[in-house]
């Protein structure tokens, strides 16, 4: 019998990365729920903190000081994250749309996904203006004019702001103030005692900027009095304000009004009134005239009672609020709490958002107007610093977790630890940890339907379509049968994505032998749960692996399956190959050149995020390497002539590569500088994070002549960094080998470099 384990029992999940749903993850993490799985669905690792936000754009904070991490947060809530984008509701089934995953079941769902600028009605404004929202596309086109600004300074340029609220005014007193600054007119100096910048004292010509608003007055929702400072403000910064002009066309580098004022400009940014995606009022939802959910004062929908929703996509329909990022924090905490109450079968509370707020503006040059209610104070520098306080302060939640200890390891194993006194239950070991058959039969029906491949196969006899005690496949005559076998324990807090790095690095050793797969059989164990809850998360994992098995035409025939404490998955693979074609570590000749195929360092980085230390967009980068299978680069390495192979897993790049040199008894000579390294991966070895298996795989620092040359080398600790889902390593000549890295990189194989040769062995007398 096995020790105590809380099964879960409901599924909580979060749509966006919003700040209501940051504050209430981090309250998951500090309260945790028993039996609660908690999943957070955003489209972005990372979420902006819409107060640095126009700090940001004025060059005083870095993208990770105005960024909350949200993998780094989910990790601390023992949460899961899917990383996609949500397309529609089935709330009739309790079901999530996503676009490019499987539908994801949920007992509670909360929706956190801000708005967009409404530019629909405006012809050419989605064409050639760029929105506001989402925010990564903004930051995308900023840096790329910075870039441009900086490659030539004194070119004129003409920048649009559509949009006369606060969001238009920060942008244009933040974009004037960091282009002046990289246009080396003006030294932008934060904190610094020197002269405000003023439009008499610019270079003109140089920059122009043009903000548009279809009211009379500048920031129509706020009082007279910072309405008339901040209009004074950007005029006497030289900034052209067009008033009561309603833009009704945008052209390729033009901004047309109604009134038939016509303005050329390099850029245009479109800062106005919010909207919201069409898929929540299509999926039934109660909405306003703008689409935003109508919510009740616990922020629960008005149509579905175990729908929520906060920040600026919830209208309160007893209290309505301007969409600021200010309403958004204030409602985490009362989101967190209803949510639980709610899971909890208590009644929920009311939260009632006060009238008047602090408004703090930043002026993009190191000051602040503040406002609240009738009053308002002009622009001061100290008035920036106690803004910068605020922020700052905020930020740190969200990087300084408290009781950090508590997730260091698997996210799963950490939670199972924490709740397991709370469960009365025993489970059994043996057969009876298996899934149960009701659940597997469900889980099977719903993938046959995600198989083609193997439907139509003579060679599989018996399969998921009949399935029997075992699989049976026919071989064909004259072909080798290559066989191989790999299991791990989850790595990432998505079983669909995980699946799929599962199946690439099971199939990784099929590929680099040169063989064909044929079939696969697969072992899962499935955390605890209520039956629904093991049905929902099997089907995620063998949907993530089946569709890396469909795209090698290897049809998934059978497998077993237990319960455990933590997500786990491997496959047993079955290749077939021609004796004259398969490719083996021991066919390296003298004369050769070495091409690995992926960039190292996910052992070093999943080891780091186990502790919180490793950043999420670190992380995003490592799974698009693990997703990459190695399909097409075996068939274009065995196309350029590679006479050995192998894949770079567990042991790390020298382990793997010394199994090559001990079977091929030659030598080779590495190039450590072109060894290509994943984002974030020196970082983390410096910090002296390094994967348990990494100590073992040191030993084979005993192969290497010149150890005294390479070890000082950044890149040497990732010598011995083991990989999942790594790429291949080949030996090919030399005089094939550009042009196999061309198509390897046409492939998408971006990483692909040669990394050293081969040389006779080196001999001592």
């Amino acid at each position: 019998m096995q020790q105590n384990i809380q099964p879960i029992t409901k599924d909580l999940v979060l749509i966006g990365g919003g700040h209501s749903h940051a504050i209430a993850l981090l309250m998951f993490g500090m309260k945790p729920l028993a039996g609660i799985r908690l999943t957070l669905i955003t489209d972005r690792v990372d979420t902006p903190y819409s107060g640095m936000l126009p700090g940001h754009i004025a060059g005083f904070y870095s993208h990770d000081q105005c960024h909350i991490d949200l993998r780094l947060l989910t990790n601390f809530a023992k949460a899961q994250l899917y990383i996609d984008r949500v397309v529609g509701l089935d709330l009739e089934n309790k079901k999530v749309i996503c676009a490019n995953r499987p539908e994801v079941g949920f007992d509670l769902l909360s929706i956190d996904i801000g708005s967009t600028p409404a530019t629909i009605f405006v012809p050419g404004a989605a064409e050639y203006a760029i929105g506001a929202k989402p925010v990564s596309n903004l930051l995308k086109h900023w840096y790329q004019l910075l870039e441009d600004r900086a490659d030539n300074p004194q070119k004129p340029l003409s920048i649009g702001i559509v949009g006369g609220g606060a969001g238009g005014v920060e942008l244009a007193l933040s974009m004037q103030a960091h282009l002046y600054q990289v246009s080396k007119v003006y030294p932008l100096t934060f904190f610094s005692k020197r002269e405000v910048i003023d439009h008499n004292t610019l270079k003109q010509g140089v920059l122009e900027i043009h903000l548009f608003g279809r009211d009379a007055e500048l920031m129509p929702n706020y009082h007279w009095s910072v309405q008339r400072t901040v209009k004074q403000l950007l005029i006497k910064r030289g900034i052209q304000l067009h008033l009561g002009e309603n833009v009704c066309k945008v052209e390729p580098g033009k901004v047309i009004c109604e009134s038939g004022l016509t303005v050329e400009c390099d850029r245009i940014f479109w800062v106005t009134q919010a909207s919201a995606p069409h898929w929540l009022k299509a999926a039934g939802l109660a909405t306003d005239e703008q689409g935003f959910i109508l919510v009740n004062d616990a922020l629960q929908s008005l149509s579905h009672r175990y729908v929520f929703a906060a920040g600026d996509i919830a209208t309160m329909v007893n209290h309505p609020r301007p969409k600021a990022g200010v309403f958004a924090v204030r409602q985490g905490k009362p989101l967190f709490e209803n949510l639980r109450r709610f899971l909890l079968g208590k009644p929920l509370k009311p939260y009632i958002p006060q009238k008047q707020y602090l408004s703090l503006i930043g002026t993009g040059d190191g000051r602040a107007i503040a406002t609240r209610g009738p009053f308002t104070l002009p622009p001061h520098r100290l008035l920036w610093q106690w803004k910068d306080w605020i922020d700052r302060r905020f930020m740190e939640r969200f990087s300084n977790f408290p009781q950090m200890s508590l997730v260091i390891g698997h996210w799963s194993l950490v939670n199972s630890k924490i709740q397991r006194t709370n469960d009365k239950t025993m489970r059994c070991a043996g057969c009876g940890s298996k899934v149960g058959g009701t659940v597997l039969e469900k889980v099977l029906h719903r993938i046959k339907l995600e198989q083609p491949v193997g439907e139509d196969r003579k060679d599989i006899i018996i399969g998921l379509d009949a399935p029997d005690d075992a699989a049976v496949v026919q071989l064909p005559a004259n072909r080798l049968l290559v066989q191989t076998i790999d299991y791990f324990p989850s790595l990432i807090n998505d079983p669909y994505i995980f699946g799929q790095i599962s199946a690439n690095h099971c199939l990784s050793d099929i590929f680099a032998m040169g063989a064909t797969p044929q079939s696969a059989l697969a072992l899962a164990t499935i955390p605890y749960a209520a039956p629904a809850k093991v049905e929902e998360t099997l089907y995620q994992l063998l949907s993530g692996a089946v569709k890396v098995l469909n795209q090698a035409q290897a049809p998934l025939i059978g497998g077993h399956t237990t319960g455990g404490a933590e997500l786990g998955f491997g496959l047993s693979c079955n290749g077939l190959a021609e004796s004259d074609k398969l490719l083996r570590k021991g066919g390296m000749q003298p004369g050769q050149v070495l091409i690995l195929t992926k960039a190292v360092g996910t052992g070093t980085l999943f080891a780091a995020d186990m502790r919180c230390q490793a950043k999420g967009r670190w992380i995003e980068d490592a799974v698009e390497s693990m997703l990459l299978s190695n399909q097409a680069a075996a068939k274009c390495l065995l196309q350029h002539g590679a006479t050995a192979c192998t894949d770079v897993t567990g042991f790390g790049l020298l382990g793997h590569l010394m199994e090559m040199v001990q079977a091929s008894k030659v030598a080779v000579e590495l190039e450590m500088g072109a060894i290509p390294v994943l984002p974030g991966a020196r970082e983390t070895v410096q910090l002296g994070i390094f994967s348990s298996l990494h100590p073992e795989n040191l030993s084979y620092s005993r192969y290497i002549s010149n150890l005294h040359i390479g070890e000082n080398h950044p890149n040497y600790p990732l010598l011995f960094d083991p990989q999942t889902s790594g790429g291949l390593l080949a030996a090919i000549s030399i005089e094939q080998a550009d042009r196999c890295l061309v198509a390897l990189k046409a492939l998408g194989y971006e990483q692909s470099c040669v990394i050293g040769g081969v040389i006779e062995p080196i001999l001592f007398g």
